[in-house]
């Protein structure tokens, strides 16, 4: 009896200390109005952002977050339009890769050819990013005018609205909270990297 006793006050201890770490209006935000029906784990982004890049492919942020979620929590990317020359067509594009499933196989090469390289100008230098990746074009033309394509671009601008989104890289959980990215520590990249993660974790399992 005893041991089962130490146990939970052990569980109920580190609780408290995890969530001692996030508080509201310093890790994160509680929105003013919750916006019901999103994805419980929701992060904005755009190809034409250098801040997004670094955190998916230098910090490898959304790995670690997929990584610490709770089984069964699902992690949802939505680009937004309103950066950039082909801001309206990266989000639709973006919607085909949804589609298609092809997301992890896009989401490199895009970042590359838009930021690094710049060789992304016009409509068709996306579909030749898809084609390189493996997509073959008559997939990519026909998800581009399809129902579920129009739908999902829908989808995303939709939801960038009702949560009053003012930039990227942002992540929203349960529709209710936004992790503050200037509220964690960032005098040590695997210190803010695991943060991060932390309390998207923390906020996924508030109700």
């Amino acid at each position: 009896m005893k041991k089962i006793w130490l146990a939970l006050v052990g569980m109920v201890m580190a609780f408290s200390a995890s969530a001692a770490q996030f508080s509201d209006g310093t890790q994160y935000i509680t929105l003013d109005k919750p916006v019901t029906g999103e994805p419980q784990v929701l992060e904005f982004f755009s190809f034409y952002c250098p801040h997004c890049y670094q955190f998916e492919e230098t910090f490898h942020i959304s790995d670690a977050v997929k990584k610490a979620l709770p089984e069964g929590t699902k992690m949802t990317k939505y680009h937004v339009e309103f950066l950039g020359p082909l801001g309206k067509q990266l989000t639709q594009a973006w919607a085909v890769a949804m589609a298609l499933g092809v997301e992890d196989k896009i989401t490199q090469p895009m970042f590359e050819a838009i930021q690094k390289t710049q060789t992304v100008q016009t409509p068709d230098d996306i579909r030749k990013v898809f084609v390189n990746a493996g997509v073959a074009g008559e997939d990519y033309d026909a998800a581009l005018n399809s129902f579920v394509v129009k739908s999902l671009v829908a989808q995303q601008e939709k939801a960038a609205e009702d949560l009053q989104l003012r930039g990227v890289p942002a992540v929203f959980v349960n529709g209710k909270y936004m992790v503050k990215n200037d509220g964690l520590d960032t005098s040590n990249m695997d210190v803010y990297v695991k943060q991060f993660a932390d309390v998207v974790k923390f906020l996924s399992e508030q109700k």
